[in-house]
């Protein structure tokens, strides 16, 4: 195992990028005025990033005010003029590629090679995607239904968005949220998680270099209880898009409604890995271990119940918690590190209740540790196999989000099937056999949003994300998810005089 190093200025000199700080607003950097301040932390170390100024309530409204501001005009650019500065956005993206990826290391303790290889490359992808995007925003063709009329749907921006996005992948997910917005001819206020702002606030000030005007994406840096809430109840935001946990996204709603706004919600997952007994047992190994520990297990479809027909049950867990033995966890930034931190001692220490509690009804088969030695110092957890646990107990039914994967055995398809669909969640899952019966009756049988088959993570610009149940609703990426921030008007014209007077006469009379 490799040590995390100290030197955080060599990794990102973050205190001189924010020096003016943290709050992006009508294309600038701006303090906050909320009177508390807030330490972004590295979580390989423990050692202070950068220090900053929260985000009140009046920051909110400014950024909110700069949004509205700005709506009109870029609700009015065609859309060829908004698919032209998102295409300018990717590019400068690209050119800015390196600095993103040491940020969402050093914030969120990612390894390094998973910020170039995957954050950072999905991220200038997704622009590129609703660059094109921006050009396809269509209604329905024009047609007479009603006589001598003619009607035709418009699709149109909403407004002002205000967006809500999380610590595990806060530049992807900062993404997410403003681009379909902006492609479609929104503004937005993306309130960021308070511990990992730096990306997001790169984004907004490379938008800005991008040409893009100032005001139409602005970020407000600062906590849930404040600046959240201020911003999902803000009567001059037209629509709330949350990512998070399924507790909070129930709060999100309750405030969201008392406003009527349009909701978009995508909230926990508990995705099931179900492994027939004519699947390929080596590759249904490497794809738990992968798809249990990608981001340090913090990731909402990563693999976390793994049920395994009784013919493969044993030899499953043995080859599973003997490959989890070989990741290696160490520096973020060093090349031979798979896997980093959790975010930060909190969570680890969460993580670490799980398991503990486990033990009293379970079988904990690798890991269930945190390491000792110099990686102390960080939010640092063993890969975690914990086999025999009970359907109903806490450590299958909870989200958990860290590196832990759970095994229990199951006879028939039947109850393979009934045990993935037996929690409140259903964003994404995978089964893993040779049959195409099999496959088929998975993909259709178990509810979630995304089902995957011999193999688990994956995602692409061009398809959904979302999920079902206790999930949420609302779709990420994909015209699926460009649409859902645009309304739709029905125009009607009356094609000639006399209908219009006919119908004037059917409701008055001769008057």
């Amino acid at each position: 195992m490799q040590n995390p190093g100290t030197a955080t200025p060599d990794r990102f000199p973050a205190q001189e990028r924010f020096a003016a700080g943290a709050q992006y607003i009508a294309g600038r950097l701006t303090k906050g005025t909320s009177g508390h301040t807030h330490a972004v932390v590295d979580p390989a170390t423990g050692d202070e990033v950068l220090t900053y100024e929260l985000a009140g309530t009046d920051d909110v409204d400014a950024a909110v005010a700069a949004a509205r501001r700005a709506f009109p005009g870029w609700a009015a650019a065609t859309p060829g003029e908004r698919s032209d500065a998102l295409h300018r956005f990717a590019a400068v993206l690209a050119d800015r590629a390196e600095d993103f990826a040491r940020a969402e290391s050093l914030q969120c303790g990612k390894p390094l090679k998973l910020t170039r290889e995957f954050d950072v490359p999905g991220t200038i992808d997704n622009t590129a995607f609703f660059a094109g995007a921006a050009r396809h925003l269509q209604g329905q063709s024009a047609g007479e239904y009603s006589g001598d009329h003619t009607s035709y749907v418009r699709r149109e921006p909403i407004g002002v968005v205000g967006s809500i996005a999380p610590w595990n992948y806060p530049l992807q997910m900062a993404a997410w949220k403003i681009l379909p917005a902006v492609a479609a001819g929104n503004t937005i206020v993306l309130k960021p998680a308070e511990l990992t702002p730096l990306t997001s606030l790169l984004f907004a000030q490379a938008a800005t270099d991008a040409g893009i005007p100032d005001g139409v994406i602005n970020i407000v840096t600062g906590t849930g209880r404040v600046a959240g809430e201020h911003l999902v109840g803000h009567p001059d935001v037209a629509m709330t898009s949350f990512t998070g946990s399924t507790a909070v996204g129930r709060r999100v709603a309750e405030i969201a409604t008392a406003t009527v706004k349009r909701l978009h919600l995508e909230l926990g997952g508990k995705a099931p890995f179900v492994v027939f007994d004519d699947a390929d047992l080596d590759a249904a190994v490497h794809g738990a271990v992968a798809g249990a520990l990608i981001n340090t297990g913090q990731d909402c479809t990563a693999a976390t119940r793994a049920y395994i027909q009784r013919p493969l049950y044993e030899a499953f867990v043995e080859r599973t918690a003997a490959l989890m033995e070989t990741v290696r966890l160490g520096d973020p930034f060093a090349p031979g590190t798979d896997l980093g931190p959790l975010i930060s001692h909190v969570q680890r220490d969460r993580v670490a209740g799980f398991v503990d509690r486990a033990r009293g009804y379970a079988r904990v088969v690798a890991g269930g540790e945190a390491p000792q030695g110099e990686l102390a110092k960080g939010a640092y957890y063993r890969p975690t196999l914990v086999a025999d646990a009970a359907q109903d107990s806490e450590i299958v039914q909870s989200e958990i989000f860290g590196p832990v994967l759970v095994v229990l055995p199951f006879d028939s398809d039947d109850e393979g099937v009934r045990l993935a669909n037996d929690t409140p969640y259903g964003l994404a899952a995978s089964a893993w056999t040779r049959d195409v019966y099999r496959a088929g009756r998975a993909t259709r049988e178990i509810k979630a949003g995304c089902v995957w088959v011999n193999d688990h993570i994956p995602i692409i610009s061009e398809m959904p994300h979302g999920g079902y149940k206790a999930s949420g609703f609302g779709k990420d990426m994909s015209a699926y998810s460009f649409e859902e921030y645009t309304q739709i008007k029905h125009v009607m014209f009356d094609n000639t005089a006399v209908a219009r007077k006919d119908w004037h006469r059917t409701i008055f009379g001769d008057r």
